[in-house]
């Protein structure tokens, strides 16, 4: 497992309004990815951006588009956000009833393949499939909504994960996404997260480069 800490900024929490200036400004800023939140209204009590979106991102951005889809319909749906060039795509364990051929379309269109648990979701349901994942996504708050407090037990979450991995023998991008900040970074990286996605931690501080650099040192600080 890579001991360099990733940070994907969640362009949820950044100003709608100037979204292109916003990745820019990560990206130049030394950010690994750009995390884009995709919401349905159905299968979480948000509505956020559609393929339009990620397609104009792609236009801007220089670094991989990480796509989240917190959506019911992601079977029938994410070829859209492939074909509008995102260039991972996680999808909710809770809202496919057939995960692997959803992992192997976005494989077969040349993506990177990520699964995301939600905090009432056992992380053992993922053994059978884990070995084809690119990521897998714990969710450290109950998705929906930007600025949400940390769950604690994600921690042990976290550990539990990568126990897991360990004894498949494989070893897929471990993300974080809820309430990261400085503060718990570390608490994360050391249990085994190497992506950390951070929002409002990042955007609604009044330098959003720093406060990013800063999730990151914090991070590697326990490393």
């Amino acid at each position: 497992m890579s001991e360099r800490v990733l940070i994907a900024p969640s362009i949820l929490s950044a100003d709608f309004t100037d979204l292109g200036a916003a990745v820019r400004q990560i990206q130049d800023g030394g950010a690994d990815f750009v995390h884009v939140d995709v919401m349905d209204g159905h299968f979480v009590p948000n509505l956020t951006i559609g393929p339009p979106v990620v397609k104009a991102l792609k236009r801007v951005s220089t670094i991989p588009l990480d796509v989240h889809l917190m959506i019911d319909n992601a079977a029938d749906t994410v070829g859209w956000y492939l074909d509008a060039g995102a260039d991972w795509v996680t999808v909710h364990a809770e809202a496919c009833d057939h995960l692997h051929r959803v992992v192997q379309t976005i494989h077969s269109a040349g993506a990177h393949a990520g699964v995301s648990l939600n905090p009432g979701t056992p992380v053992e349901m993922l053994r059978d499939i884990i070995g084809e994942l690119d990521m897998v996504l714990i969710m450290s708050v109950n998705p929906g909504f930007g600025g949400q407090s940390f769950i604690p037990r994600s921690v042990e979450r976290v550990r539990r994960l990568a126990a897991l991995c360990a004894e498949e023998g494989v070893a897929p991008l471990v993300q974080v996404d809820g309430g990261i900040d400085p503060v718990t970074a570390p608490l994360v990286a050391a249990a085994g997260a190497r992506c950390l996605v951070a929002g409002s931690a990042v955007f609604c501080q009044e330098d959003p480069v720093a406060a990013m650099n800063a999730i990151r040192e914090a991070a590697h600080r326990v490393l």
